[in-house]
């Protein structure tokens, strides 16, 4: 059955990837983003550009561009990463990745609570990277800070919006070969994409909340 599809952050990378991917299975899907690109121009999904989820007003904007539509899946993908170290601290680079990473899906997620129904799923892309138990590298402050924050705010949603039937998934995609990562990663953003909906796919009321690598390995928080 076909699903109507919203994914953050959708011009390029791995939401790029995504949008093409749900689009290709027969999904109706509708990518946002800040500012639109060719590629995702000749894809021939829906979009809402202009959409920036660090800001109030960029989910009013989103809200008004859906209006009525109802959401089966909310992808959150939209992220940033700066690199902060204790020689090199930048806190305004920090606070700019906690209003991206953090505190973005949580305004669209609820912002979004009248398009999704029971039987919707959220998924909220994080990092292992935001894991406490798996950080054996230190440095990326910000990053780090910003995604163990979602992980907490995404476990709270996932408790919150169980009686309302909404599933939520926390995703780490992988290394992935993004600008973000400077393409250095092992997997390809098709091949991270494919894994991501394969968790979404699997994401059931009885395993929501669950913080998940893309490959199915439950990560330790």
């Amino acid at each position: 059955m076909s699903q109507t599809v919203v994914i953050t952050g959708a011009n390029r990378g791995i939401g790029l990837a995504l949008a093409a991917q749900w689009k290709a299975r027969g999904d109706r899907v509708i990518a946002t983003c800040r500012e639109p690109s060719a590629v995702l121009d000749k894809l021939g999904v829906e979009m809402i550009d202009g959409i920036d989820v660090s800001r109030d007003d960029g989910v009013t904007n989103l809200r008004s561009g859906l209006g009525d539509t109802r959401v089966d899946v909310l992808f959150n993908n939209a992220g940033i990463m700066c690199n902060e170290t204790i020689e090199h601290m930048h806190y305004d680079q920090i606070r700019d990745q906690f209003e991206v990473n953090t505190l973005g899906p949580l305004r669209v997620t609820l912002g979004l609570l009248e398009n999704l129904h029971a039987g919707s799923k959220v998924g909220l892309l994080t990092s292992r990277m935001g894991s406490i138990a798996d950080n054996t590298s230190g440095g990326r402050y910000g990053y780090r800070i910003s995604k163990a924050a979602l992980n907490a705010a995404g476990k709270s949603l996932a408790h919150d919006l169980k009686p309302l039937g909404i599933a939520v998934a926390l995703l780490h995609p992988g290394w992935v070969q993004t600008d973000m990562t400077g393409h250095s990663g092992n997997l390809t953003t098709e091949q991270a994409a494919a894994n991501l909906i394969e968790r979404m796919d699997a994401l059931t009321m009885d395993n929501t909340g669950t913080f998940w690598h893309s490959d199915g390995t439950v990560l330790p928080w």
